[in-house]
């Protein structure tokens, strides 16, 4: 019998662009991407949006969600 993985949580900063702050990126990931995502932080302005997120599933589907949102050019620093 194949071992399930073990969930992994991650946190991140993310940035978006003033153009992007109205649309809801997070929840279209959270539709294509067996992620659980938790914001631990917001600030949101006019011009910028900085999110404090941890994102919780496989290791390889998480990866696969950021690389979505980098795509839609959400900008995506890993916490240490």
């Amino acid at each position: 019998m194949a071992k399930k993985p073990s969930p992994t949580a991650i946190r991140y900063w993310l940035t978006f662009s003033s153009k992007d702050i109205q649309r809801p990126l997070l929840w279209e990931m959270s539709q294509r991407y067996a992620v659980v995502y938790d914001i631990r932080s917001a600030s949101i302005g006019p011009d910028i949006g900085v999110v404090g997120l941890e994102l919780s599933g496989e290791t390889k589907v998480i990866a696969s969600a950021v690389q979505w949102l980098v795509r839609h050019g959400v900008q995506v620093t890993p916490i240490f």
